[in-house]
């Protein structure tokens, strides 16, 4: 990783991944990189890779600290990618849960998290069009919609 857009934290992330590991969570990396919307911002959150919407942008968060849109991490047996606006919305999920379907693929995902452990367990072209389609004031109006119901569950 030398894009000089990649903060340092990130990249010291992404270089400390064994090989293997770092082909796979660099390419669905890079692949989200590529796809995300302007106005969201990379750093570390929660011990990822994580963009989020910047507190400059939306301060009222329901834990103070920027609003997370997607993450990936190396967990200990598999991989995730949490996508934020499928937990949000249910439409967005179910869409793109018949896409993955259509795709031939094995879904393994839980609220947000799309579990994998091998490059060809993702489909990189749902996943840009994922990240792709939300915007941040879209998935500000999202966050803002859901955000009571989820506030009533806690």
């Amino acid at each position: 990783m030398s894009d000089s857009a990649v903060p340092e934290d990130v990249r010291a992330y992404l270089d400390a991944l064994p090989e293997e590991r770092r082909a796979v969570i660099g390419t669905v990396f890079d692949t989200v990189r590529a796809a995300m919307p302007d106005g969201y911002e990379l750093a570390m959150a929660w011990g990822m890779p994580t963009w989020s919407v910047p507190l400059a942008t939306f301060p009222r968060t329901y834990n103070g600290k920027p609003l997370a849109y997607v993450s990936l991490a190396a967990q200990k047996n598999y991989n995730s990618l949490y996508l934020m606006a499928l937990y949000s919305d249910s439409t967005e999920e179910a869409d793109f849960a018949e896409r993955w379907r259509e795709s031939g693929r094995t879904l393994d995902m839980g609220k947000s998290c799309l579990r994998f452990r091998r490059l060809e367990d993702v489909d990189l072209g749902i996943v840009a069009d994922t990240v792709a389609a939300m915007p941040v004031e879209r998935f500000l109006e999202t966050y803002e919609r859901i955000r009571p119901a989820t506030a009533k569950r806690r």
